[in-house]
C-alpha cells in the first residue's frame, strides 16, 4: 500500500488505499477500495475531528461528494503527540478513481480549521 501524506496546522494525514478484490464485480461494475486513514495531531493542544468531507472521482469523470459529522460515526478528541486510526471504504463504477477532502478540526476555545486529506489514487489492478 502507498501511504498518501499531507500535514495541516500540525496534524498529519496519512492514507493508505488498496483495492478489494473480494468484494468487488467487474461484471457488476462494483469496484470497491478499502482505505486506512492514521490522523496524528503533532501540535501542542488537543484537537477534537467535528466533520468530514470527501470528494470521490471516477476515472469515467463521474464525482460524489460526501458530507457529515464525524468519521464512522466518531467525532474523536486527538491529544498532543497522540493518533486516531480508522478504516472505510468507497464503491466506485470504473476500475480507477481518486479520492481527496479536509476535517473540521476544533481547538479547545472554539477555534476551527480545515485538515486537508491528500488526493489518493485508486486502482483496481494495483493489489
Amino acid at each position: 500500500m502507498v501511504p498518501y501524506v499531507s500535514t495541516t496546522e500540525d496534524i498529519t494525514v496519512t492514507v493508505r488505499p488498496v483495492y478489494l478484490d473480494s468484494r468487488s464485480d467487474f461484471f457488476e461494475k462494483r469496484f470497491v477500495f478499502g482505505y486506512f486513514i492514521h490522523i496524528e495531531n503533532q501540535s501542542l493542544r488537543e484537537v477534537q475531528l467535528l466533520r468530514r468531507y470527501w470528494r470521490i472521482e471516477e476515472a469515467t469523470g463521474r464525482v460524489q461528494e460526501v458530507e457529515g459529522e464525524g468519521v464512522i460515526g466518531k467525532q474523536p478528541l486527538i491529544l498532543p503527540g497522540t493518533a486516531h486510526t480508522y478504516s472505510s471504504y468507497s464503491v466506485l463504477t470504473s476500475f480507477e478513481g481518486t479520492m481527496e477532502g479536509h476535517y473540521l478540526m476544533e481547538r479547545p476555545g472554539g477555534e476551527r480549521f480545515r485538515v486537508y486529506i491528500p488526493r489518493f489514487n485508486l486502482c483496481a489492478m494495483a493489489n
